[in-house]
């Protein structure tokens, strides 16, 4: 159980968010400006070996507006929403350990503890190892009904890359093969009216950004994702 007294040390705090925006580690994705504010990824190492690494993204401003809150809203809230909602269709979803925003000194900070996954690599990084036809196989059945379930809810990812699809499968001689599938970075995920609204938006978008899939691989993906969106 991830706790924060595992995550840094004794510090003067007024509230707990004000104890995990304290904490500090590596930055993995470094503070970049946009959208009203910025926003960054930190990996949080525990001092008990027992407690999982976490991943901590940090924003101060960072806001999207829509006829909801057309003043903005830190994007971490809507992550923190799409996060639930995925785990809701059985999608696998880092788990969440504390999300919240506030004003501070009239500006917006928002935090999303995260924890890592462990085992699990990108879809970037696993076409970077040569894999046999059989792994290849079951790993883009594994994919194509994640996708599938998730536009089945009519949720839309947003940015459906290779690089925020990550992959575990056993890797161990002897046994059959098998993948889990866990989806990433859902700050611009959002519900839409119509399944084949998300499902044109996130295919479209991973055909661009899929990586070193072969072709082959991509019309295997097509062809099984399609079978499964037939009503």
């Amino acid at each position: 159980m991830a706790t924060l007294i595992g995550y840094h040390s004794a510090v003067q705090a007024s509230s707990t968010f004000d104890r995990w925006w304290q904490c500090n580690g590596a930055w993995v994705e470094p503070l970049n400006q946009r959208r009203d504010g910025e926003s960054g990824v930190q990996l949080l190492h525990p001092r008990n070996p027992s407690y999982p690494a976490l991943y901590s993204k940090r924003q101060t401003g960072h806001l999207y507006r829509c006829l909801r809150h057309p003043l903005g809203r830190p994007t971490i809230m809507r992550e923190l929403e799409a996060y639930r909602a995925f785990a809701r269709l059985g999608i696998s979803v880092p788990k969440i350990v504390y999300g919240a925003a506030r004003k501070h000194e009239g500006d917006w900070q928002a935090l999303l503890i995260t924890q890592a996954l462990p085992g699990f690599i990108s879809l970037e990084q696993w076409y970077a190892v040569e894999r046999s036809a059989e792994h290849v196989t079951v790993m883009l059945t594994a994919l194509a009904n994640t996708l599938a379930r998730l536009h089945h809810g009519r949720w839309q990812h947003g940015c459906c890359y290779a690089k925020h699809i990550f992959i575990r499968t056993n890797d161990q001689g002897g046994e059959s093969p098998n993948a889990q599938i866990a989806l990433l970075d859902l700050e611009k995920s959002r519900r839409r009216w119509r399944a084949v609204d998300a499902s044109r938006h996130d295919m479209r978008q991973l055909r661009r950004h899929c990586g070193a899939m072969p072709d082959g691989d991509w019309s295997l993906l097509m062809e099984t994702y399609a079978a499964l969106m037939r009503p």
